[in-house]
């Protein structure tokens, strides 16, 4: 199909991540590849051009569509690269396309399970609609391409002769490469679809490019992180594990410009840095967010020779655009979408999609950057990676205990595990009984395979699968809903082999699904709840529980005891020891400095000695001195009936409640359905659903899973490491 003329193929992309991920496809049939931040096509044999419509209004996006399709030449191919997940302006970048000549819609990114079927997009083998990956969009996902884009739906075999604007299914590489063939004698087909399109347009091209490699500057590395992605945040881990210092800054003063940019500066001149984002933002706002930290960059980078490694593709334009460049060569990958360019003034640039890559994603970015790889040869493409290849990434394995198996513990998990979000965090083993779950995955009406397995080695993470070591300790005919002794002691032992498991190594966090306390002790096992008996079974002498929903975060200093009891325990070094417990847990989830208010124990917290008899003086402000001296940003005490609010609001990260209900009643009105407790102190991070086994409703198949997914995600964005398995 290749093309005579000034430019062989024309790529019209929506963000600049997407674009540099194009723009490296091509590298391997020729090093002629352009990529520009504008509308004017350049005369290299690819030209991409990224347009960054993805977040614009429709009427703007078709405009600057129709503005690019004016500078093509004739005879060129035409592809407009699109998200493949259907976000941003497809219909109206179609719409522009249409008037240019025949449009084809080939959907799918088949390497990431993303498939169009009768013309319906399927992520993980569930349609788009049914999943919650457009939970950050202002719209709902379309039904399908046809009813997105108002087109019919034909075969492959019949695009030869289509006209107007046409769909067609994509469930292959094959599918693809069929696409590409049928078209190949109509240059005025316009092609849409995502970088998967575009491999199979440049592996229809003639020619071939050798490896590239590009001299190491020595200049300091700045890692922007553009994206909310969990798996961004253990890339964040993994490179603080290297060194690169963290540095964190709210979202509220970016938008508000209080960011101070002298602190960029400082650290850019002590060496590499990664800068992310902590704080909640209103989703109409995420556009000004972008633009409003890449000057904080910008700022923040002035006068400072500096490679960028950016993440988030409109977070990436953004960045790009405010430092000036307009212009960048791609040269090769890193790896899979991590494409390394030049700018003009021969600054070195890698951007890649927000929620790709494994753990060691942005560390073999930074490594690459700084001449610290072996391998300092960039490849065309990265042929290695396969789907098969998407099953093994370097995340951190769970061990999701069963919990009480007449609560809803089983009916929760298995749509939890099969949660085609969860396969990206983590990769989670279910410690139960496996004839349960199939019982469960029953009453729910779930088509799945539940497989049991004897080691953690054995598991295998393949899409409707759960893994499971059986235990078999439940009878078939244990009632739903009853307290049963017999499951008390299971759920005992469910959590005493992931508690073997975790300090072994063999799996970097506990999630656990609820027991019965009742059920518990009825069985011998005498311990106030999960938290205690994790305690004993790791040999820990003191942990602490921490509350955590979208808007708030909360550590008990003291939680199952009396209320007469927790006044009488809380003292200066159990209250620093809880703080900073607490704060490790916010820094290792990749907040670098997190805000900290302590709740005071008496009403208004005690109105300098109005009310109690000097507790707040005694137990709490001794231990806030001495945190402050370390340098923590801990303030208190606090009215506990005004805490929580201004922690609501963002004023906090985390607040500190002196006893259980104090914490827990602010947690359960501001977001139970989300809750997750999470146990910090262990030697290994253990999560927890916030809600109790739920006897009334067992075995219903009612049972909501969201508070499990959370847990879920909670428990590998905070895993103490990532292990090797299978």
């Amino acid at each position: 199909m290749a093309v005579r003329s000034a430019t062989c193929v024309v790529v019209l992309a929506d963000d600049l991540s997407g674009a540099a991920e194009v723009a490296g496809v091509f590298l391997d049939r020729t090093s002629d590849v352009s990529l520009t931040l504008d509308a004017v096509i350049g005369s290299a044999t690819v030209s991409v051009v990224d347009l960054d419509t993805r977040a614009l209004a429709a009427e703007h996006a078709e405009s600057l569509v129709s503005s690019a399709l004016r500078s093509v030449p004739a005879g060129a191919r035409v592809l407009a690269k699109i998200d493949s997940l259907l976000r941003g302006n497809v219909a109206a970048t179609v719409r522009a396309l249409s008037a240019r000549g025949p449009v084809v819609v080939a959907g799918g990114l088949p390497l990431l399970d993303r498939v169009v079927r009768g013309g319906v997009l399927h992520v993980d083998g569930s349609p788009l609609v049914d999943t919650d990956l457009w939970h950050a969009e202002s719209d709902e996902p379309p039904e399908s391409l046809p009813h997105m884009l108002d087109a019919p739906l034909v075969t492959i075999d019949a695009l030869s002769a289509a006209t107007g604007v046409v769909v067609c299914d994509i469930e292959s590489d094959a599918d693809l490469d069929a696409v590409v063939a049928a078209v190949a004698e109509r240059p005025d087909m316009i092609l849409v679809g995502t970088s998967a399109l575009a491999a199979a347009v440049a592996r229809g091209l003639d020619g071939s490019a050798e490896p590239r490699t590009v001299a190491c500057t020595g200049d300091p590395v700045l890692v922007v992180v553009g994206t909310a992605s969990s798996v961004a945040v253990e890339q964040v881990r993994r490179l603080a594990e290297d060194g690169v210092r963290l540095l964190t800054v709210d979202a509220g003063d970016v938008l508000a410009g209080l960011a101070d940019t002298r602190v960029l500066s400082s650290a850019l001149r002590d060496g590499s840095v990664a800068l992310t984002v902590t704080g909640s933002v209103d989703v109409a706002r995420t556009r000004d967010l972008s633009v409003t930290l890449a000057e904080y960059v910008r700022a923040g980078a002035d006068g400072l020779s500096v490679d960028l490694a950016l993440t988030g593709g409109e977070t990436a334009r953004a960045v790009i655009t405010a430092l000036g460049i307009d212009t960048l060569r791609p040269l090769g990958h890193v790896h899979y979408g991590a494409v390394v360019s030049v700018d003009p003034r021969g600054r070195r640039v890698v951007t890649r999609p927000g929620s790709f890559g494994d753990r060691d994603s942005l560390s073999a970015i930074h490594s690459y950057l700084t001449g610290g790889s072996p391998d300092t040869t960039l490849r065309p493409k990265d042929t290695a990676m396969t789907s098969t290849d998407l099953q093994t990434l370097d995340l951190p394995v769970v061990a999701l205990t069963m919990g009480d198996g007449a609560g809803i513990g089983p009916e929760v998990i298995v749509p939890a595990v099969l949660d085609a979000k969860v396969a990206g965090w983590c990769k989670p083993v279910v410690i139960g009984d496996a004839a349960r779950l199939r019982l469960a995955a029953d009453v729910l009406g779930v088509q799945c395979e539940i497989v049991s397995i004897e080691r953690i080695a054995d598991a295998e993470f393949t899409s409707g699968r759960i893994n499971v070591i059986d235990l078999g300790l439940l009878p078939a005919d244990l009632a739903w809903g009853e307290l049963s002794a017999v499951a008390g002691h299971a759920a005992y032992e469910y959590i005493r082999v992931a508690a073997e498991l975790a300090v072994a190594g063999d799996v970097q966090a506990i999630c656990t699904a609820p027991l019965n306390k009742e059920a518990l002790h009825a069985a011998g096992h005498i311990f106030p709840g999960h938290t205690e008996l994790l305690a004993h079974l790791t040999g820990t002498e003191e942990v602490s529980m921490m509350l955590s929903t979208p808007k708030l975060k909360v550590i008990h200093v003291t939680t199952h005891i009396g209320l007469l009891d927790a006044v009488a325990k809380i003292e200066p070094g159990l209250v620093e020891r809880t703080v900073r417990r607490g704060y490790e847990a916010l820094v290792r989830s990749g907040n670098s400095n997190p805000k900290i208010g302590l709740c005071g124990i008496n009403p208004h917290a005690g109105e300098n000695g109005l009310f109690g008899y000097g507790e707040e003086d005694q137990k709490i402000v001794p231990a806030v001195e001495k945190l402050q001296a370390d340098g923590i940003d801990a303030v208190g005490p606090l009215p506990a009936d005004t805490a929580f609010f201004l922690a609501g609001r963002g004023d906090y990260d985390l607040i500190v409640a002196m006893y259980h209900d104090q914490g827990h009643g602010p947690v359960k009105v501001l977001g139970i359905e989300a809750g997750v407790n999470i146990t910090v102190g262990l030697p290994v991070i253990r999560t927890s659903v916030d809600h109790g086994t739920a006897f009334d409703i067992a075995g219903k198949g009612i049972a909501e899973a969201g508070s499990m997914v959370e847990a879920l995600r909670q428990a590998a964005e905070l895993a103490t490491s990532t292990a090797d398995v299978g």
